[in-house]
């Protein structure tokens, strides 16, 4: 996925960073010993061959000149403290962290190594698989989803600056950035903003019913699962987590929203039955900021296309009748 918040590196300066981590005897000789993984949506990640013949993986913030969306600052420090957090309070598997470096002295932004995951990427492979494989591995996230929210905090909001008492005010507050970050650009919603900012006024009092804050991975799609001999292997990609309501997790999104996920699957693997009319309203209200951000951030990414506006901007129309109804 092509986007200007990835910080393409020079052979010569990934060289510098491999010895930087590993040691000068493991810098790799010659060319092609890096390969760029095109999956990704916003950091750029390496595939790096070692001297030795060992795989890591390199993944870099983006460049310091190019502005995010704002819940996306800092988003590798929050990827590392998830990854510490998961490790320590989870059996959830997820990758270890060979080395960090936010010093800014080979790299305009911060990076780090990781170990590279042998398998396949099940968002890459789900189309190829059958119906009853996919269910199966929806099933499989559910369950790993629902480790990643038995983790609880001591308040709501960002991850490494949980300041909110409640969840109504962290959500509000999350929701309100993204409408500014629109405006901001001035992004064609085909709605007002105001409008938006009315209809969560409208419905937050469904968001009183969260009183703990847990874990909210938030971006755990097929694409963030590593899978092997029927199974998930590996979970990666944790710039995105928070504290707030596990409802609000990626998997959820079907409910609302079919074409992003298998809900139904999801929730079994989760332990989670039927929504209550409530906790559907609130679904509603994370389906919504979900779209939000995917029509607002086609502006920050330097989208070339329309793609993923126009697709966005139909799942908005369809949840926007919903609320209409």
């Amino acid at each position: 996925m092509e986007s200007i918040t990835k910080n393409r590196q020079t052979p010569d300066a990934l060289r510098s960073m491999i010895a930087r981590a590993y040691g000068p005897g493991q810098v790799p000789e010659g060319d092609g010993f890096a390969e760029e993984l095109g999956h990704g949506w916003f950091n750029v990640a390496y595939r790096l061959r070692l001297r030795d013949g060992a795989q890591v993986v390199l993944k870099i913030a983006p460049p310091p000149g190019i502005e995010v969306m704002t819940y996306e600052r800092g988003a590798m420090d929050i990827e590392l403290a998830s990854l510490v957090l998961i490790r320590e309070r989870t059996d959830v598997p997820v990758p270890d962290v060979h080395f960090a470096d936010a010093s800014l002295e080979l790299c305009d932004a911060p990076y780090f190594f990781m170990p590279f995951v042998v398998g396949e990427n099940l968002g890459i492979v789900a189309d190829d698989l059958d119906p009853e494989a996919r269910e199966a591995y929806w099933e499989q996230l559910g369950a790993l989803n629902a480790g990643l929210n038995a983790i609880k905090g001591t308040g709501f909001g960002p991850l490494l600056d949980p300041r909110f008492d409640t969840w109504r005010a962290a959500f509000s507050a999350m929701f309100g950035d993204v409408l500014a970050d629109g405006e901001r650009r001035g992004v064609d919603l085909g709605y007002g903003y105001d409008r938006m900012r009315v209809l969560l006024a409208r419905h937050a009092d469904s968001l009183d019913e969260v009183t703990e804050p847990r874990f909210v991975e938030w971006d755990l799609w097929p694409s963030n699962a590593m899978i092997a001999d029927g199974r998930i292997t590996c979970v990666i990609d944790h710039e995105r987590a928070f504290w707030g309501d596990p409802l609000m997790e990626a998997g959820f999104c079907g409910a609302e929203l079919p074409a992003f996920s298998d809900a139904a699957a999801f929730a079994r693997g989760w332990g989670r039955g039927e929504l209550t009319a409530t906790e559907r309203t609130r679904r509603r209200l994370y389906g919504l900021y979900l779209v939000l951000v995917m029509v607002i951030e086609t502006e920050y990414r330097g989208h070339t296309d329309t793609k993923q506006y126009d697709w966005a901007r139909r799942e908005l129309d369809g949840l926007m009748a919903v609320f209409d109804a």
